[in-house]
This record gives C-alpha cells, sequence and structure tokens, in this order.
C-alpha cells in the first residue's frame, strides 16, 4: 500500500495571494479537466462522462494510461478522486483547510495500490519513492497553484 502527503501554504511570501473560492475553482478546475493543469501533452484525453449530484465521472489518459475516475467534491474543502480503472487503485485527496494561525493550506494525500503488482512490492516501493520526492506531490500542489495565478491573471477562473 502506498500512503503519501504534503502540504503546502497558498499564499506564501511574494506570490499573488489567493482565497479559498479562487483555489477552490482552480480545483474543480482540475478535477474536470487535467489537461489545464498538467505539463503539455501528459495528459492527452480528459472528459466527464457522467454526472450526478453527489459526484462525477472522469475517463482521462494520462501519461499513456487510461484511467476512469469517480470524483466527489466536498465544496471549498476537499476533492476526492477515487481511481476506478488504471494502473492505481485506491483514492487521492486534495484538501484545502487553515491552519493553527489562519493560513491556508493545500494538502494531498494517497492511499494506493497498484493492481497486478505485489502489495509492498518493489513497483510500489518504486512509486512510494516517486510520490515523496521533490517531484513528487508536493510539486503537483505547487504547480496546481501556480496554475490557478495565471488562469486569475488572464481572466479565466
Amino acid at each position: 500500500m502506498i500512503y503519501s502527503t504534503a502540504t503546502v501554504p497558498v499564499n506564501p511570501e511574494a506570490e499573488t495571494t489567493l482565497t479559498r473560492e479562487q483555489v477552490w475553482k482552480g480545483l474543480e478546475l482540475k478535477a474536470r479537466d487535467a489537461r489545464l493543469f498538467l505539463p503539455q501533452g501528459l495528459c492527452t484525453r480528459c472528459d466527464v462522462a457522467e454526472e450526478s449530484a453527489t459526484h462525477f465521472v472522469r475517463e482521462a489518459t494520462i501519461a499513456g494510461c487510461d484511467i476512469r475516475e469517480i470524483i466527489t467534491l466536498e465544496p471549498q474543502s476537499k476533492v476526492t478522486f477515487f481511481q476506478a480503472t488504471g494502473p492505481r487503485e485506491g483514492a487521492i485527496i486534495n484538501e484545502l483547510f487553515e491552519d493553527e494561525v489562519g493560513a491556508l493550506q493545500l494538502k494531498f494525500y494517497c492511499y494506493l495500490g497498484l493492481r497486478g503488482k505485489e502489495a509492498g512490492g518493489p513497483e510500489e516501493q518504486a512509486e512510494q519513492s516517486q510520490f515523496d520526492s521533490d517531484r513528487g506531490y508536493r510539486s503537483a500542489l505547487l504547480s496546481t497553484l501556480k496554475r490557478t495565478r495565471e488562469l486569475l491573471a488572464d481572466g479565466k477562473l
């Protein structure tokens, strides 16, 4: 089982200040169309296939893998991506919260396994290392905030 977590401040010094509502709009956009947030060419397809009052289903091709995710939104707070098909199984969560001094934070955490691979085996260990590295999900949080600022500056948020 893979468990990874990272938290970053939403409004570090010298960055355009984002409100909770603006970050939330960015997270919603990312959930609906990852192509807007991932590096060019990494996500080649991202479509909302089904939608209901409680969730929507996203079908995407990311890094050459076809993925189907059930996505739930807890407004202004949390986006959960349940991995229905693809190389991983489990959940990925993006959570927006205020820390003990009231500063807005964005947190990523996941509980995942790799389909068809030995639990705790070399493939899962490699994935764990990648998630926890400087190029892992901490960098994904930072790039999400950067892209949200760009969309805001372009009047698209």
